[in-house]
C-alpha cells in the first residue's frame, strides 16, 4: 500500500519519479520540507556549469544509499522545479530513508 506524502511521487517502469524543489546556495544540503507538491532539497552548491544539479544527484545517492548512476533529473535541468528520476528504488524504500518529518 503507498503511503499519503505531501510531495508528488510516481512509479514508472523505468523507475521512480519525484518533484522537487531545488534550492541552490544553501548553507549546506538538507531535505527543508515541501514547496508546492515538491520535495524541497537545499544543495550548497551554486547554480552555475551544472553544479547544483551534480550536487542534488549526489545528495539522493547518498541518502538512498544507491549509485549514481542510477539517479538522474528527467526534468527541469534549468529550473528549480525538477523530476528525480531514481532506477530500482520503491516508493516505500525512497519514503523509508526520508527522515520522520517528511513521512
Amino acid at each position: 500500500m503507498m503511503a499519503e506524502t505531501p510531495f508528488t511521487m510516481l512509479e514508472t517502469a523505468n523507475g521512480l519519479q519525484v518533484r522537487i524543489h531545488a534550492q541552490p546556495r544553501a548553507r549546506c544540503s538538507e531535505l527543508a520540507g515541501t514547496h508546492n507538491g515538491a520535495l524541497k532539497v537545499k544543495v550548497a552548491a551554486p547554480p552555475v556549469d551544472d553544479a547544483a544539479n551534480r550536487a542534488i544527484v549526489d545528495f539522493f545517492a547518498a541518502l538512498l544509499d544507491v549509485p549514481k548512476s542510477r539517479v538522474r533529473i528527467a526534468a527541469g535541468l534549468k529550473s528549480r522545479e525538477k523530476t528525480l528520476l531514481i532506477e530500482g528504488v520503491s516508493t516505500d524504500f525512497f519514503i523509508s530513508a526520508l527522515p520522520i518529518s517528511l513521512k
